[in-house]
């Protein structure tokens, strides 16, 4: 079997890895950042693995004293190498002690952004990124396309904004992508795929399409179910 007919897997972070947090975000629109991997990893083609704490914007905490290294590769390789610690702090649930992981001393320390990212508080946001992941989850186990639909890439000559549809027998969903930090505008010239426009089914912010017409915020995305 060739590659292109095979099943992918998707992995944006692991226990082995700085989190993707912070190894895609700028420092500045970090949690919108998140909101677009999770949009890009969830909807492609293929089974999407996601590492605990992505779904809430959970941040690499390195260790800042090697007394404190759990890792044996920090251990031998401090400070240079300061090990996976980092990545492996405890599941932040709500802003308790401990961020009510355990009520004993876990084994590794739990980050101060325990405060502003845990499961309890972002659950009332509506604007959060654990949110954000509830809601493509649900639309993606709603909507035949995203689960089994084929994939095809569209505007392939665009370097900011990555756009494809999945597509299952007679259900189409388009996906676009702001992958820069300025507004964009795409036309997917979808009529010449017998479609005639794509209704919102989400989007972050001021994102939104008219017709086969999407306008983008900065890392803004939009998902559309497709019309004839």
């Amino acid at each position: 079997m060739d590659a292109a007919s095979g099943w992918p897997t998707f992995v944006i972070s692991n226990h082995d890895i700085a989190r993707s947090y912070d190894r895609y975000g700028d420092g500045e629109r970090n949690d919108q950042i998140a909101k677009l991997m999770a949009a890009l990893y969830l909807t492609l083609r293929g089974t999407p693995i996601m590492y605990y704490g992505e779904e809430i914007g959970m941040k690499t905490t390195p260790p800042t004293r090697k007394e404190d290294v759990k890792d044996p590769i920090g251990r031998t390789g401090w400070p240079e190498e300061k090990g996976r610690d980092g990545e492996r702090t405890p599941m932040q649930w709500d802003s308790s002690d401990n961020a009510g992981f355990s009520k004993g001393t876990p084994w590794l320390p739990v980050p101060p952004t325990y405060k502003t990212h845990n499961v309890a508080d972002e659950s009332k946001d509506s604007n959060s990124v654990l949110e954000f992941y509830k809601t493509v989850l649900k639309l993606r186990h709603k909507n035949r396309a995203l689960l089994d639909g084929n994939y095809t890439t569209l505007n392939e000559s665009d370097a900011n904004v990555f756009s494809y549809l999945r597509v299952y027998k007679d259900r189409g969903v388009v996906v676009t992508l702001n992958m820069s930090d300025t507004p964009q505008n795409v036309k997917l010239e979808l009529k010449g795929k017998g479609v005639a426009s794509a209704k919102s089914l989400l989007a972050t912010g001021k994102s939104g399409a008219k017709g086969d017409e999407v306008s983008l915020e900065p890392y803004g995305v939009f998902i559309g179910e497709l019309r004839k």
